[in-house]
């Protein structure tokens, strides 16, 4: 590091924005309130715990807190004390997360009560506890010193890992340091311009970048960060409300969730910006008028993103817009070399905001993270699989990706280890996996062949693979066939798997029921939006392939419908849809 300018990383940044304003609110929760002060004090006295357990720079702790102002807290304690947060959201299955940190191994594991990790034995402190409150009580609420540290803390000293879905079958953790953090920030103040008091959403989980965004364009400006339960948040009625009930100025939310969400009244002189999947002129005419829109592109392997359009309009188009602050985009041939002006390439990320690599894997890493020819001397970038082109004015448009990964309502999934996990299963024998719609009506569709002598249940794959994937990455329904339809080379033919009609076939009889009644309408919309030709009133919602955003379209389509307002806890917790049927008579 010698010679070398040392940039900001995420403590001092904020530490500088506590100063200007402690009395401001930084993080709202229901009727919960932390100002700027009583955040950094709280974090700084945790902080100090997790140093004298052992946490320093290069140090990742895992991370399992739901939504709440303990999150934030914690967030900042590991930062503080020089460490990396790998968050285990408490949504994913056990399998999952177990992998996780035998893969990271993470040296300690902060949770609360409501966040236990099953299945990861680590050391942990539950911030819950009368110990670990008693513990901080010992610790001084002033900012950490770097000769407290176990080492000084210094910008390229690991943020963050999140896994991401891995075309081989095994999730990669990647690798983000806090070097992109002050350009992020200055891109956020440049575009976005918040201002002191402004609220930001915070939507996404802190499993994905996207959820580091949103806690920077707030507490990194003097904004508050509003979270909410994620029955609130779900796209539709629930997340409407929510951005009303809390006058929210900013927010980021994917195309799948603007698209089922009414922009009447929300973020009136604020900011939206899409991102995480492609931004459709649709959304663009519903969500550009009354709030400056903008449209982000970028992987996990760059801190948060890499460009940004806007503020965009209707006459404008849908392209990914212009490298931000110390962000350099390259559009190059199968041979590294620069593509003409409007000519398709594949994108090459760089600049200060590249991650450091991939968790425990130098091959993956050395194969993904190339030496950069036209930056300065060691500079490196990152080869992203995504196709696009530049235009004549310098900005960025995608176009789709080479390989087999896909974006669903916002989530980065290769389907190649859903069908690496299918093509493990002892009964099956080929696999293949595909997305059927687009944006709120996208879903994943399985397609197996069965082993000889083997006899394939689906239902019974299906829960196989919800107890091992993250809900996201579980097909909405798995087909079993005789033999996959093949092109001239012998390959799989994925287009006329896409094409096909799929229909599900109930194993149960339906129950009979009186026509036109409410609950015959409810069960009607429940097969129209998953797909399949009738259901079972004695079936899971969630099991039939439904997820959070089809239980938001679902009271939607309720309530527009029936004129019925049923609860997001009454889709979210039944049992199975007779349950949710008797929600409708109140």
């Amino acid at each position: 590091m010698t010679g070398r300018p040392v940039g900001r990383t995420v403590p001092e940044l904020f530490e500088a924005q506590a100063a200007r304003t402690p009395d401001a609110p930084a993080v709202l929760y229901k009727h919960t309130s932390l100002t700027y002060g009583a955040l950094n004090e709280r974090a700084n006295k945790l902080a100090r715990l997790l140093i004298d357990r052992g946490v320093g720079p290069d140090h990742l702790v895992a991370l399992a807190v739901p939504r709440s102002p303990e999150l934030v807290v914690a967030l900042l304690a590991i930062l503080k004390a020089g460490g990396a947060y790998l968050p285990l959201d408490p949504r994913y299955p056990a399998a999952r997360k177990a992998f996780m940190v035998q893969d990271a191994a993470p040296r300690l594991l902060v949770r609360a009560g409501a966040g236990r990790a099953e299945g990861v034995e680590l050391d942990n402190v539950v911030l819950d506890s009368q110990s670990c409150a008693e513990a901080c009580s010992r610790y001084s609420g002033a900012n950490v010193r770097q000769t407290e540290r176990r080492e000084p803390l210094s910008d390229l000293h690991l943020m963050y890992v999140i896994y991401t879905s891995g075309s081989t079958g095994t999730p990669k953790g990647v690798a983000v340091t806090h070097e992109g953090v002050a350009d992020l920030v200055a891109t956020q103040a440049d575009r976005f311009r918040p201002a002191p008091g402004d609220r930001v959403l915070a939507w996404a989980s802190i499993s994905f970048d996207a959820g580091f965004w949103d806690i920077a364009l707030a507490l990194l400006h003097g904004g508050t960060l509003v979270m909410a339960d994620d029955e609130d948040l779900l796209p539709g009625d629930a997340l409407h409300e929510t951005l009303v009930k809390y006058e929210i100025d900013h927010a980021v939310l994917p195309p799948a969730a603007l698209s089922v969400t009414d922009s009447e009244s929300v973020l009136l002189s604020g900011t939206i910006m899409s991102t995480g999947d492609a931004c459709t002129p649709a959304l663009v005419r519903t969500w550009a008028p009354s709030r400056r829109m903008f449209n982000g592109y970028g992987p996990t392997e760059v801190t948060v993103g890499c460009t940004i359009a806007g503020p965009i309009t209707e006459a404008d188009g849908v392209g990914i817009g212009v490298p931000w602050t110390g962000a350099r985009v390259h559009v190059l041939d199968e041979r590294l070399r620069p593509v003409a002006v409007g000519e398709e390439g594949e994108l090459y990320l760089a600049g200060s905001g590249l991650a450091r690599g991939y968790v425990g894997r130098p091959g993956l890493t050395a194969a993904r993270f190339l030496p950069d020819p036209f930056g300065p001397p060691g500079s490196r970038m990152y080869r992203s699989g995504d196709r696009g082109r530049r235009d004549a004015d310098g900005r960025f448009h995608f176009a789709g990706r080479a390989d087999g990964q896909v974006k669903l309502r916002g989530f980065r999934v290769e389907l190649g280890e859903i069908e690496a996990f299918l093509t493990g299963q002892p009964d099956v024998d080929l696999a293949a996996v595909v997305v059927d719609g687009e944006l709120a009506d996208a879903r994943l569709v399985a397609y197996v062949t069965a082993r000889p002598g083997a006899v394939v249940d689906s239902s019974d794959l299906r829960e196989r693979l919800a107890a091992a994937l993250p809900e996201f990455m579980v097909p909405t329904r798995i087909e079993v066939l005789d033999a996959f339809p093949t092109m001239p080379n012998g390959k799989i033919d994925r287009g006329a798997l896409a094409s096909r009609d799929g229909t599900a076939v109930l194993e149960r009889p339906c129950a009979p029921r009186e026509p036109d009644s409410p609950e015959d309408r409810l069960y009607d919309t429940v097969a129209r939006l998953l797909d399949l030709p009738r259901v079972d009133p004695e079936a899971n919602f969630f099991d039939l392939g439904g997820n959070s955003l089809l239980a938001g379209r679902l009271i939607g389509s309720l309530r527009e419908e029936l004129g019925v307002r049923v609860p997001v806890r009454a889709v979210l917790g039944a049992r199975d849809l007779r349950e949710i049927a008797q929600s409708l008579n109140g």
